[in-house]
């Protein structure tokens, strides 16, 4: 098989386009290993040592534990198991370390960085390779989770290690041949990794299905069928793997796909989805995350912003297929495929995903390969001549400076709080709410009974800062009265008593976490309160932290 003409980018001997000169200084100062060191420096002044108000990685933590001390009758099916079960792995060696946890994923970021700079390095030209990686090394929002326990640092990890070895397969000096005895190895690898990245995310079968249709659009049919078998191959073996050991407890997925079909995640009384639904998802996310989010990310627009721009959306759409227009033009195929890839994801993302959910790490992840396309685009329509080529590059170290700016001031603000976090003070940077809230959690702990099991609105949460306890979640309102909104009492009282509730947590955690309005998350409210107004002797006041913003725990009586 003949290599692409333009797969692999040459070095140039004698510079004499703007352009070329740029690249051939960053190259001779190895920028690229400047870019990282900066990257790691921000990603320490960043540094987070408290468990964020999101949930999600709480919950990562305490599926990790879950894997550990109930193997092998617990499974993750709440979303992608692969992340829970590192969590796992690492508890099983240092115990429930949020210190540690979040050291890996800072190591997750550095790695995932590096090896993706070595996936673009002589495939795409290097002014965008560089450009990529300031992005990846210095956007706040990355730069947030390289000390988070989402999975987003672990996924961007995986995501680079799976694009150095395709790319390299398919446009190094390491290329498929025709020959599958010659190939037999490499196609497992790429079928291994195919297969690894859906664990690591869901969403990530539609970027099996991206590089299926890339092959075909290259007419490389043999590859697409290799592909598809290499991925089915592994898929077969872990899904008997999984069988093996976790059985009935490893009902893949069951649990958010029924999520994901209903009209409302939180309410599955509201019923499922209908085809028009699905497409009101997209249109809503489209404007949401590319109207939006896409521009917060980049620090185009103020994160408080909640009003949508389309025409921004349509503005990002233009420029991200003429970016694939101009790469399948120039047969960059490096481009087109990572374009093809992360676009097939995101916009899958954007079909199935409630908009009610609306979290920047769904677009984040893609925004590298994203804004390489896009700015191929721009970088060619600015390629003929030098003052264009200089405008092209004050934009490029415009938003780089701005990038670095927004993570470096956010770097400075956090260095007394996570200071005092590793000092000791664990609640410290935390409102008021928050740390009444976790701070009961923790007294529930070394004050109730070991056998006790106690009701709260965030129980993962509960979890972690409780030490290992595990709590009762309560993600909606039990029971419902259709008319008042309501629990009904006594249906409530049953359900609690038959998955052996001892207490219930009632917390004012804010609704608009920025300041105390006064309006509060009042799940647990519309439970105790039809509860306390019928029987008021069922539930007892045995601890109360905090007289503004307050967190209590009541009894049980049953």
């Amino acid at each position: 098989m003949s290599k692409d003409k333009k797969a692999t980018i040459p070095l140039i001997k004698n510079p004499k386009s703007v352009y070329e000169k740029t690249a051939a200084y960053l190259v001779k100062k190895k920028f690229h290993l400047i870019i990282i060191g900066i990257g790691i420096f921000l990603s320490i002044i960043n540094f987070n040592a408290r468990i964020s108000e999101a949930h999600d990685d709480s919950l990562y933590i305490e599926a990790g534990y879950k894997y550990v001390h109930e193997f092998p009758n617990y499974y993750y099916t709440s979303n992608a198991p692969m992340y829970p079960m590192f969590l796992g792995l690492l508890t099983l060696l240092f115990g429930t370390n949020l210190i540690i946890f979040k050291l890996f994923s800072m190591l997750f970021f550095i790695a995932g960085a590096m090896i993706y700079y070595k996936a673009l390095d002589k495939k795409v030209p290097d002014v965008l390779k560089y450009f990529v990686l300031i992005f990846i090394c210095t956007n706040h929002l990355i730069i947030y989770f390289s000390s988070q326990t989402f999975s987003e640092a672990f996924y961007m990890l995986i995501q680079a290690i799976f694009f150095y070895y395709f790319l390299n397969f398919n446009f190094g000096t390491n290329q498929f041949t025709n020959d599958i005895k010659l190939d037999y190895k490499k196609w497992l690898v790429i079928g291994f990794l195919m297969m690894i990245l859906t664990l690591a995310k869901n969403i990530l079968i539609f970027g099996i299905i991206a590089i299926f249709l890339f092959y075909i659009f290259k007419k490389d049919y043999r590859k697409s069928a290799f592909s598809i078998l290499s991925f089915g191959l592994f898929k077969l073996l872990y899904e008997g793997i999984k069988s093996l050991i976790w059985g009935a407890s490893a009902i893949q997925y069951q649990s958010q796909m029924g999520i994901l079909f209903n009209k409302d995640p939180y309410d599955a009384s509201k019923g499922q989805e209908d085809f028009f639904g699905f497409v009101g998802r997209f249109t809503d996310n489209i404007g949401l995350y590319l109207g939006k989010r896409f521009y917060q990310i980049l620090g185009f627009m103020d994160e408080e912003n909640d009003k949508v721009f389309y025409s921004l959306a349509f503005l990002i759409l233009i420029l991200t297929f003429y970016g694939l227009y101009r790469a399948i033009k120039d047969r960059q195929y490096v481009i087109s495929f990572l374009l093809l890839f992360s676009g097939s994801i995101a916009f899958g993302t954007f079909f199935v995903l409630q908009a009610r959910w609306d979290q920047p790490r769904f677009i984040m992840v893609h925004m590298p390969a994203i804004l390489l396309g896009i700015f191929y685009g721009i970088y060619r329509l600015c390629e003929k001549q030098n003052g264009n080529q200089r405008i092209f590059l004050v934009l490029v170290f415009i938003i780089s400076c701005s990038l670095f700016a927004s993570s470096f001031k956010r770097g400075a603000k956090n260095l007394p709080i996570v200071s005092k976090n590793l000092k000791g003070d664990i609640y410290y940077g935390y409102t008021p709410d928050w740390k009444n809230y976790l701070e009961i959690s923790a007294w529930c702990k070394d004050s109730l009974p070991e056998s006790s099991l106690v009701a709260c609105r965030k129980a993962p949460m509960s979890f972690v800062y409780a030490k290992g306890k595990h709590f009762y979640p309560i993600y909606s309102v039990i029971a419902k009265d259709s008319l008042t909104q309501q629990s009904n009492p006594d249906s409530a009282l049953a359900i609690f008593k038959r998955n052996k509730v001892t207490h219930i947590l009632i917390a004012s955690l804010r609704l608009n976490p920025k300041q105390n309005t006064g309006d509060i998350i009042n799940t647990l409210h519309n439970i105790a309160g039809p509860i306390m107004q019928k029987y008021p002797e069922k539930l007892k006041l045995i601890k109360q932290i905090g007289t503004s913003e307050e967190s209590v725990i009541f009894e049980i009586k049953y």
